[in-house]
């Protein structure tokens, strides 16, 4: 097994990751009966995409003889009714000052490996992604 959920009242539910033992709690957004007090699980879908992004193309760079030390991804989730679910997700990636001047072939290398990422992989063709590679163009 890889994690529990725990439904605690008040429509949050505790996760926990069964072999760290770390755990995080979501909150029903505000437009659908919560507080909005924490990640709501559509939030965690949308951001784990960009976790996973930045992730996979982390362990390439570091194949690849360097680190992505600071890269940064903003991530907004776009929801839709009937029936209510995540319609979109746009990411706007920030590469730090001290990768932008990387060589064509190895930002391709790297955009590739994060457009590829498990996460991205998984995703049902309905919803729209769209990624803002920013300075990397």
């Amino acid at each position: 097994m890889t994690s529990t959920v725990v439904y605690n009242g008040a429509l949050r539910a505790v996760s926990t990751h069964l072999k760290s033992g770390s755990s995080f709690e979501t909150d029903a957004p505000t437009d659908n009966h919560g507080k909005g007090e924490r990640f709501s699980p559509t939030d965690t879908l949308a951001t784990s995409l960009a976790s996973c992004m930045v992730t996979t193309m982390a362990i390439k760079a570091r194949s690849m003889g360097f680190d992505l030390d600071g890269i940064k991804v903003d991530v907004l989730k776009i929801m839709k009714a009937d029936p209510r679910r995540v319609g979109g997700i746009e990411l706007t990636v920030y590469i730090p000052e001290s990768l932008r001047d990387m060589d064509e072939k190895t930002k391709t290398i790297l955009k590739n490996t994060g457009d590829n990422c498990p996460v991205m992989k998984s995703i049902h063709p309905d919803i729209e992604v769209k990624v803002d590679w920013g300075s990397w163009g």
